[in-house]
């Protein structure tokens, strides 16, 4: 290949050369998605595009291929290889073939003895040293590029599946048609809104190498009516009476799997929570988390004659104040 056909793998995908592999990865799958064939019936000029993120990317994912295309640039698959001999190899007019190994080619380029001579190879840790040891200022490999248009790579899909709590919870199997096939996905007990669960081998087919990559379930769940999530632990509300919240009580509570008897201490106030330790969602790592009981102090909308007569009672005999405080209040 030539030096004017070189490509920047790292300007392809608009990424810096110090990126992370994180960063490469979220670069390519967003540009992948951009010029995705299916996406761009019959534009060959997204197609271009799309060979072209995937040869970049096939590249720079891979440590020691974007090791060597940093050092070597375009001449980077040629690194560590030793020149076949007798006819000329043509690289883009050059002709390797009075070399005996890519590293006699390295020396001479950068001021070395030639490639006959019998002194040590450079060792090129980075392209960007390398202009400071040939007079001149080469620019280094990193301003070359080769093309390899058999490279590519799997295409990753992602799709959302709603649950109910009880599954959620339980676990369960659900069925899933993929085009024209049909797949049965094992959902782990414990799954929550936002889990991503990996399905290998079920994701879009590459074009270019047939491979097919993975399918990412998002999972998302119904709202319920009594449990709700506040980070690891499930929250629920529960009513309760004027006088059990004064005097204490013994009540039950619903938790995902069974119904426990909780005792409320006497003098509980209305939003307080009581923890009930391992009744909650299930762990990842095993277990399960807390259940948070948050306590509503209801007053009773319907009472009998009798009800309301203790209750004038009450507040005829009442010393209690809660509202005492509020008689120093001023701006």
């Amino acid at each position: 290949m030539a030096a004017t056909d070189f490509k920047d793998y790292y300007a392809i995908l608009g990424v810096s050369k110090t990126a992370s592999p994180e960063e490469i990865k979220q670069a390519f799958r967003k540009l992948a998605r951009k010029f995705h064939p299916d996406v761009n019936p019959g534009n060959k000029q997204a197609e271009a595009s799309f060979k072209e993120v995937n040869e970049a990317y096939e590249v720079l994912s891979d440590p020691d291929k974007r090791k060597k295309y940093d050092q070597f640039g375009q001449y980077w698959k040629q690194a560590g290889q030793g020149f076949p001999s007798g006819a000329g190899v043509d690289m883009g007019g050059f002709d390797f073939s009075q070399y005996g190994s890519f590293n006699d080619f390295l020396n001479e380029l950068f001021g070395g003895a030639g490639p006959r001579s019998n002194r040590q190879s450079y060792s090129y840790s980075t392209s960007t040293n390398a202009s400071s040891r040939r007079p001149g200022g080469f620019g280094g490999f990193n301003d070359f590029g080769f093309q390899d248009m058999g490279a590519g790579t799997s295409q990753d899909s992602e799709a959302t599946i709603t649950l109910t709590f009880a599954e959620a919870f339980a676990g369960i199997q659900k069925r899933f048609s993929l085009g024209n096939e049909t797949i049965d996905v094992r959902i782990p007990a414990g799954a929550k809104a936002g889990t991503r669960l990996r399905v290998r081998g079920k994701g879009q087919i590459n074009p270019m190498t047939q491979q097919r990559g993975d399918l990412y379930l998002k999972v998302e769940l119904q709202p319920h009516s009594f449990f709700q999530f506040e980070g690891d632990n499930l929250v629920c509300e529960v009513p309760i009476t004027p006088d059990e919240a004064t005097l204490g009580a013994s009540i039950d509570v619903p938790t995902p799997d069974c119904s426990v008897n909780v005792k409320l201490p006497a003098g509980v106030r209305s939003g307080q929570s009581l923890r009930l330790r391992g009744k909650g969602w299930p762990l990842a790592k095993g277990g399960r988390g807390d259940q948070l009981v948050k306590v509503a102090i209801v007053p009773p909308k319907d009472m009998s004659q009798q009800e309301r007569e203790y209750y004038e009672k009450i507040r005829a005999i009442r010393t209690y104040n809660p509202r005492s405080h509020l008689q120093q209040v001023k701006l």
